[in-house]
């Protein structure tokens, strides 16, 4: 079996020469590099995001700064103040809590979004959802409550009035005693 060359070792290829410092030096751009590693460079450089790819399986919390794109499967909670993109690919199970979410896979466990949460067309969630704006496509299974937020904390009235609050009761049994 052929063993690719590591990055310590390099090999010369008819290309190849070497440099006054003995360094090889390749003329043209190589063209057996290995495939991943350049798509794995290009996608970092491109788009600033960290992935965990559909053949990646974790069992344990996930914390992150910036941005995740999770396309595997995932068991236990995630956290951070960063936004989060879940995969086709993705099966998630557990609590997330993060600033903003896209859902294009599947998650059981209740989702918490200080921001943004889109549930995409194909996607999948089963628990309860909160979040500060909401978007569901159509065609996407939802199964659980939500509770969409103002996003910011609420400034105390100075009218003296009450702040309306509705909740899953019919607007009658409000003014019921009228």
């Amino acid at each position: 079996m052929p063993q690719k060359p590591t990055a310590s070792i390099p090999e010369r290829s008819s290309n190849s020469e070497a440099d006054e410092n003995n360094r090889v030096v390749d003329r043209d751009e190589p063209k057996t590099s290995a495939p991943t590693t350049n798509h794995q460079k290009i996608m970092a450089e491109h788009s600033g995001k960290d992935v965990l790819s559909s053949d990646v399986e974790i069992k344990g919390s996930i914390k992150f700064q910036k941005e995740l794109l999770i396309d595997g499967k995932v068991e236990g909670e995630i956290n951070s103040d960063g936004v989060l993109t879940i995969g086709e690919n993705a099966d998630i199970r557990g609590e997330i809590k993060t600033k903003s979410i896209t859902v294009f896979g599947k998650v059981h466990g209740n989702i918490t979004v200080a921001e943004r949460c889109e549930l995409k067309s194909k996607c999948t969630l089963q628990g309860d959802l909160k979040a500060a704006r909401l978007v569901i496509e159509d065609g996407a299974t939802f199964i659980g409550k939500s509770e969409v937020t103002s996003g910011t904390i609420p400034a105390k009235s100075t009218s003296g009035r009450p702040e309306v609050v509705r909740h899953d009761e019919p607007i009658k049994a409000a003014f019921g005693g009228r």
